[in-house]
């Protein structure tokens, strides 16, 4: 039988970006609050659809620099300036998952230093980076420990590809040297170990912390040069080595 395309029902494809970072020791995810139909007003992840003459890679590349103005950079090379680790999360086809029509979604993850206050575009009529608790709450209590209703979810079913992207980072960074993605090209262990803590979300011995990084053969590799950028003493820079493996790894510790 010859292959008839009209016996198969057209779909579309979009890739979604969970871009992350940390701002104020927190760790932060993009989200755009929506100008248009379906979900108008509601906040969701920047992305979009993957144009007719590009790859999933260009088009996410292409939506990060839309919505941050970052450009993708090659893990396997050192970055530049504003660049920003860009890696293929998951896919999503559940059929109802957008309204409008049969989408299926290849998130894509992004990390990068702590980046400016972004700029809405495309249909976006907002665009913020909010904590990823907040995002992803599910109620809470106030002070007078009265129940109080969580403000209305992610869009589509972007609360799930987020919570995978959170994930995909706090696992990630115990084994590779993502971590260093968060930080500027020269950085202290001080500031690595905050990246740590906002990412798990705990608190870390600054001393074993520091004995474990500076003890990890190829994972830091020090500048020479040092900083009095954190107060006190000048502490002593260093920047990613060629190690994208971990032996032993960091592991999170048990909350």
């Amino acid at each position: 039988m010859p292959y008839d395309p009209s016996a198969f029902p057209p779909f579309a494809v979009t890739v979604d970006l969970v871009v992350l970072t940390v701002r104020r020791h927190a760790l932060c995810a993009l989200a755009v609050r929506r100008g248009e139909a379906p979900f108008q007003g509601r906040w969701a992840l920047p992305g979009g659809f993957v144009r007719a003459d590009e790859d999933l890679t260009q088009a996410a590349a292409r939506e990060l620099a839309e919505e941050t103005g970052l450009h993708a950079h090659d893990p396997s090379v050192p970055a530049h300036d504003n660049g920003a680790h860009l890696e293929q999360l998951a896919t999503y086809g559940d059929p109802k998952r957008d309204p409008r029509m049969r989408v299926v979604s290849v998130a894509h993850l992004a990390l990068a230093p702590d980046l400016p206050a972004p700029r809405a575009g495309g249909d976006a009529s907002n665009a913020r980076w909010a904590p990823v608790e907040e995002l992803l709450q599910h109620g809470g209590y106030d002070r007078d420990g009265e129940p109080v209703a969580p403000e209305a979810p992610l869009a589509f079913d972007h609360a799930q590809i987020l919570a995978d992207g959170v994930e995909r980072a706090r696992s990630k960074i115990e084994y590779s040297s993502l971590a260093t993605a968060f930080c500027p090209t020269e950085f202290t262990v001080g500031e690595l170990r905050r990246v740590y803590e906002a990412v798990w979300g705990v608190a870390l011995d600054p001393r074993n912390f520091h004995r474990k990084v500076t003890g990890t053969p190829g994972f830091l590799v020090p500048t020479g040069g040092t900083t009095t950028r954190q107060g006190g003493r000048p502490a002593q820079l260093f920047r990613a080595g060629g190690a994208t493996l971990l032996n032993p790894p960091m592991l999170r510790p048990e909350v």
